[in-house]
């Protein structure tokens, strides 16, 4: 039934999650539980794929009469949706790339949640109990796959970038494609969208039917960012910590594109971990890469990376200005250092164990204007630790730019309040200002106002 953009549909999964308990139905049934909440959420967001919209409560406000419902039936399980977006189906029949998204959210909301009660037991967990549970949420996917050399490459970069940048990151994943690497990104638009359109072109050329276009989000983004219909394999990681890390243990190597907040915390991250004295030795390609509109951006990148991090953290990659070939070569060679040492390390070429990642990276962050004030945002300690808390920071403005909670928070208590030493915080400010006038805070056409405050101390 359809009226006024909205369908009614009962759907069904194909050819997996036939079968939930009763206990899993129930928590996720629960109209005043968080799960049932953050299930209708992340549904919602799948079925309005394609929307120009960053503002997950404006899609709230706009389908709030919106209804999902799990229905346990004997051949399996079912979805009842009402009031769904009418863009998710075709002639009264859902689009296939949805349907699997939509079911991808039930297994990963469920898989998390009551296999490792990950809400309860966060706090107490190690470095590796954390790792161990990013491989099996990852291997719950189906994401893993018997390959004979490295071929997953991570595009990094923002979803509010101009049509030319746009453009560049479909040419780069065209070369990637052509040499049959697979593409893995944040799984939203803009410059998470163009190098699997231009890898799914590239792997079509090469008669390539296997490509995988892999998105890994969370839910506090996915509302923000819904993902984009060339993704193939969705996963809804339960926090950013665990996303990160699910994209640096799957990836083999980065290609960075533009971008704002988001796009600086993943550099900061990737950064970080590469400085850990333990990872001296382990190769991670990693490029900066934008066409030649783009060269005054990565030269901000770029020197805030010198200032604050110093030149041992501006050696672990390479910037590459509107050259894609130049971009998938250097990436493809990157790859086969990877592949002899993980040979020579008898390491897993599906995933990532030797590279060591700091607990500092893996403990989720949940940003208040008092966490934000415990941010140690000063050069003395170690390069790594302090590329920890910029990621923080940076992951608070996140927050506070497009993700519910954060949004709500920033409403109902004022912007996040960031101090710290007055030379870093004077290039922080400089390089978010920056940020603000090259509208990447906010898709084009909308007004940003500022979640935070930058105040030395």
């Amino acid at each position: 039934m359809t009226y006024e953009g909205r369908i009614d549909a009962l759907v069904a999964p194909k050819g997996a999650l036939e079968m939930l308990s009763q206990n899993e139905i129930s928590r996720m049934s629960e109209k005043s539980g968080p799960l049932n909440d953050l299930f209708r959420r992340c549904a919602l967001a799948i079925l309005n794929c394609g929307s120009d919209s960053d503002d997950p409560q404006a899609v709230m406000d706009k389908y709030q009469d919106f209804g999902i419902r799990i229905i346990q039936q004997e051949r399996g399980v079912k979805l009842e949706l009402t009031n769904a977006p009418a863009s998710a189906f075709v002639d009264g029949k859902m689009i296939s790339s949805v349907r699997e998204m939509l079911f991808s959210v039930l297994r990963d909301i469920i898989f998390s949640y009551h296999e490792y009660s990950l809400v309860r037991n966060e706090k107490e967990a190690s470095s590796d109990e954390i790792t161990n549970v990013v491989f099996e949420l990852l291997r719950n996917a189906n994401v893993f796959r018997r390959i004979q050399s490295p071929d997953m490459v991570v595009c990094w970069g923002g979803h509010s970038i101009a049509r030319h940048e746009y453009d560049y990151t479909k040419r780069v994943g065209h070369e990637l494609g052509l040499r049959d690497l697979n593409i893995c990104t944040g799984c939203g638009p803009g410059a998470m969208k163009g190098p699997m359109k231009g890898a799914a072109i590239a792997h079509a050329k090469q008669r390539n039917r296997s490509g995988v276009y892999l998105g890994l989000t969370e839910p506090g983004i996915i509302a923000a960012e819904s993902p984009n219909p060339i993704v193939n394999q969705l996963v809804i990681m339960p926090d950013i910590e665990k996303r990160l890390e699910a994209f640096v243990r799957t990836g083999h190597g980065i290609v960075v594109f533009p971008g704002g907040a988001g796009t600086a915390e993943e550099i900061l991250y990737i950064l970080g971990i590469l400085l850990h004295p333990n990872n001296a030795d382990v190769p991670f390609p990693l490029v900066f890469s934008g066409p030649k509109e783009s060269a005054d951006y990565f030269e901000q990148i770029h020197a805030f990376i010198g200032d604050v991090l110093g030149v041992e953290a501006q050696n672990k990659y390479r910037i590459i200005i509107d050259d894609e070939v130049e971009v998938a070569r250097v990436m493809k060679q990157g790859l086969e250092e990877v592949r002899q040492y993980r040979k020579s390390q008898q390491d897993a070429f599906y995933y990532n164990w030797k590279l060591y990642i700091p607990e500092e990276f893996q403990h989720p962050f949940e940003p208040t204007h008092e966490k934000m004030l415990g941010l140690n945002l000063h050069f003395d300690q170690e390069t790594h630790l302090l590329a920890a808390d910029l990621r923080r920071a940076f992951s608070s403005i996140v927050a506070g730019n497009v993700k519910a909670q954060g949004v709500a928070y920033i409403k109902e208590h004022g912007p996040f309040e960031i101090h710290g030493d007055s030379a870093l915080l004077a290039k922080l400010d400089a390089l978010l200002q920056a940020f603000v006038t090259q509208q990447r805070m906010k898709l084009p056409g909308s007004e940003y106002i500022p979640c935070y405050k930058v105040l030395t101390d």
